[in-house]
């Protein structure tokens, strides 16, 4: 099959860099790569494998020959833009929560249910989950298959690449600022994130959940199984990369720690370390900069029937958002749902 031209739309953020080098690392076919951004980006250069690229602006380019768009843009860019590259039977697949929920958007973790990608068709997009969802999901899968879940309760350590560059670049400030002694203040985040954790990810809603608990709870429900119940509190920790979560699951059926240590072993997009001894689990620091869902510290807990505890961790930048994304564009391609646009002579 010849290639397919692939753009990157927000392709001088940290998940478009991501998405550009995992292009190129994984060999997707392209005839082309496309760096897209916004106006004030244009002429930047982005790094696609030893190439050098020059960003585009996303507002004056022609999508009528272009096959897929990975989208690493705002909800509210994403709202105006993905109907219209769709309409130029550009397939879209959008990181952003802006289409997460729309009934005629599949919402994707190819571990988990690559074959409701099928249904992109109905407006050319695809959805990525939130990057706390991804990771879940995907140690969730193979155990609901066995067990049934029947609820979950997360707690989340959510590094700062999750707010972006510079939430990142207020984490090294501030970290220095402790140092040398100087003022610490908070600008991206609502109080200091240095050597702190807030227990505060997007907006708050009337119950008192944060719009990040609420999105775990909804695209879980809409991945895996509507009848999952979920609660979820969502905490930013002074950490660039990688994001971790205790998580407590209550089965409909007995599983023990035993036989799911050996399910997650077998199960696609998973890697058990899971040694009872000091440092025998995965902390992000390890996971940054890899594609597995790693999962430690899985026990039973006796203080439910069939319950378990798991401690999950991955890289948000990569399976939470531009490999997942990357993923979603080999499932169209390998299963032959979309074929490349005829070039025009």
């Amino acid at each position: 099959m010849s290639g397919f031209k692939v753009a990157v739309a927000g392709a001088t953020g940290n998940v478009g860099h991501e998405m550009l080098a995992i292009l190129a690392e994984r060999r997707f076919p392209v005839s082309e790569v496309v760096a897209l951004a916004s106006p004030a980006s244009i002429g930047r250069e982005v790094s696609f494998g030893d190439k050098t690229l020059k960003c585009r602006a996303l507002e004056h380019y022609d999508f009528s020959d272009t096959d897929i768009c990975l989208m690493s843009v705002g909800g509210a860019v994403s709202k105006e833009w993905s109907p219209r590259i769709g309409a130029h039977d550009c397939v879209v697949i959008d990181n952003s929560s802006a289409w997460r929920m729309d009934p005629d958007v599949p919402l994707i973790v190819p571990e988990v249910n690559a074959a409701a990608a099928k249904g992109f068709g109905k407006k050319n997009i695809i959805a990525n989950p939130n990057c706390s969802t991804a990771q879940l999901v995907v140690a969730l899968k193979p155990l609901h298959d066995r067990a049934t879940i029947r609820r979950v309760v997360v707690a989340t350590y959510q590094s700062v690449s999750g707010a972006g560059k510079e939430a990142m670049d207020e984490l090294f400030a501030q970290t220095r600022a402790v140092f040398v002694s100087d003022p610490v203040e908070p600008k991206k985040f609502p109080k200091r994130i240095a050597f702190n954790v807030i227990p505060e990810i997007d907006v708050f809603m009337e119950d008192g959940s944060t719009k990040e608990e609420w999105k775990m709870m909804m695209e879980t429900k809409k991945i895996l199984d509507p009848k999952i119940k979920l609660t979820a509190t969502c905490v930013r920790v002074p950490v660039f990369i990688g994001h971790s979560e205790a998580v407590n699951v209550e089965f409909v059926e007995p599983i023990s720690a035993d036989e799911a240590r050996e399910i997650l072993r077998k199960a696609p997009g998973c890697l058990v370390i899971d040694r009872r001894e000091p440092g025998g689990y995965v902390t992000p620091h390890e996971a940054a900069g890899e594609d597995a869902t790693y999962i430690s510290r899985i026990r039973e807990d006796p203080t439910i029937d069939n319950g378990l505890n798991l401690w999950i961790v991955a890289d948000n930048l990569r399976k939470g958002a531009a490999l997942n994304a990357v993923q979603i564009a080999e499932v169209l391609v390998n299963r032959r749902w979309l074929k490349p646009k005829l070039k025009v002579a």
